[in-house]
């Protein structure tokens, strides 16, 4: 049985990932959540429609009315959930290749799953589920007008035409926000050039999208615009690059974003939050500008729940996923591309020279180890290593290893003054885990 990592539940399609377990599993979550309404919608993987049909199913016969938005951004699905006090789910895989989906769920209200929640569902699952039918009114297909208030609540938040005179280019990944973020974007004004807004089912992510701002960075320099947006294939990550090429990573823009709450008394306790994965050139960043940083473990639910137990209003992760609290319930692109483009136009000044005045990144370095051990704690196993790299990279980096949540993968992270040094203690370092785990 397949079981929650750090982001839902994922695997390969049809094969970890089937029909069957789908509904079983929107069975469970209407059963463990006490779920009256769902909303549900999917990224543009060839899978999506059997497994968006599978888990509805299961919801429905558990005796949930079921919203069906069809192709929609998963910050789309948390915000609806959120206006409307419903729970919510995205059949996605997010950054991963087309081959693998999965399954996001949100509570009622949008916000993300404890792990005591999913915990329970999962024994649900094992407990087996019993079959009740549901009429099949239970399933309504109302994408349009809903997928629209979700536009509408982003496009709210910037005076109109507040992005008139700017061009930007907008990568979709050939994902979830091919038809939502250039709608957004040219409502407000922009002139807008999409690149990779063609899905085919099998394209999603491919070389293209946050994960690969290479595309975007190309595009931005020959239609010498202003800057550009790379989203991932589900829409909670941005990656954004300035007039030159520059890639501006999610360190970047939560900096921008801090430093601009904290000059208009908005950022709640002067406090933001981020992951372990922040360059540290961030936390230099912070301390010179007299903002207090909190760092979690890796994952936006980890950010999510720091912000929500002590009111702050600002966190996210490397990768692009960032929460401005005070409008969504988790990462979300689309808000995150908004506000900075926002923060562009008062500035008056190019993206460029904001992103390079918010912090100086050190060399990081990110190796990740294909692994067939599962389960184990690395920390320890590696507890040797760890600290004879930390002795060698003195106080002038650090590193960090890691069992990912959604891949079967050990990411070893190295940062340091100059990125030979960095490359060379993360490269010894993966090397040790391929030889123990691989």
């Amino acid at each position: 049985m397949l079981h929650f990592g750090t982001d839902g539940i994922r695997g390969v399609a049809f094969s970890d990932l089937t029909e069957t377990f789908a509904t079983a599993v929107g069975a469970a979550c209407t059963r463990v959540l006490s779920i009256s309404d769902i909303v549900i919608g999917r990224d543009t993987r060839q899978s999506g429609h059997r497994l968006e049909t599978a888990f509805a199913s299961g919801c429905a016969m558990a005796g949930a009315r079921v919203h069906l938005l069809g192709i929609a951004p998963t910050p789309a699905v948390a915000n609806l959930a959120a206006e409307n006090g419903w729970a919510g789910s995205s059949i996605t895989a997010s950054h991963n290749e087309y081959l693998d989906n999965g399954i996001k769920i949100f509570a009622a209200g949008g916000l993300k799953l404890m792990s005591a929640q999913e915990h329970a569902i999962e024994s649900e699952l094992l407990a087996g589920i019993n079959n009740i039918v549901a009429p099949k009114s239970f399933i309504s297909h109302d994408a349009t007008e809903m997928i629209r208030s979700y536009e509408q609540s982003i496009i709210d938040l910037v005076p109109a035409e507040a992005f008139s005179g700017m061009h930007i280019v907008l990568d979709c990944a050939n994902g979830a926000m091919v038809d939502v973020a250039p709608e957004v974007f040219a409502r407000c004004g922009a002139t807008v050039t999409t690149i990779n807004c063609e899905p085919n089912g099998r394209n999603i992510n491919a070389n293209c999208g946050a994960t690969h701002p290479d595309a975007v960075s190309q595009a931005v320099r020959l239609h010498q615009s202003d800057f550009g947006l790379a989203f991932d294939g589900d829409g909670d990550r941005v990656v954004a690059v300035d007039h030159l090429g520059n890639i501006v990573d999610g360190d970047h823009l939560i900096a921008l974003a801090a430093r601009d709450l904290k000059w208009s008394s908005q950022l709640a306790k002067n406090t933001v939050v981020v992951t372990e994965m922040t360059n540290i050139g961030f936390h230099r960043a912070m301390n010179d500008a007299g903002i207090h940083v909190v760092t979690t473990a890796v994952g936006d639910r980890c950010v999510l729940a720091e912000l929500d137990a002590h009111g702050y209003v600002l966190g996210g992760e490397q990768s692009g996923h960032i929460i401005y609290r005070a409008h969504a319930t988790t990462g979300d692109g689309l808000l995150a591309g908004v506000m900075l483009a926002d923060f562009v136009r008062r500035a008056n000044q190019p993206l460029f020279e904001l992103a390079t005045d918010a912090m100086t990144s050190f060399p990081q370095v990110l190796v990740n180890v294909k692994i067939t051990q599962r389960g184990v704690d690395v920390g320890s196993l590696f507890a040797e290593e760890l600290h004879e790299a930390q002795i060698h990279l003195g106080g002038s980096g650090r590193v960090l290893l890691r069992t990912s949540g959604t891949e079967p993968v050990v990411r070893v992270m190295v940062e340091a003054e100059s990125d030979i040094h960095a490359r060379e203690i993360a490269d010894r370092l993966a090397t040790v885990v391929a030889q123990r785990l691989g």
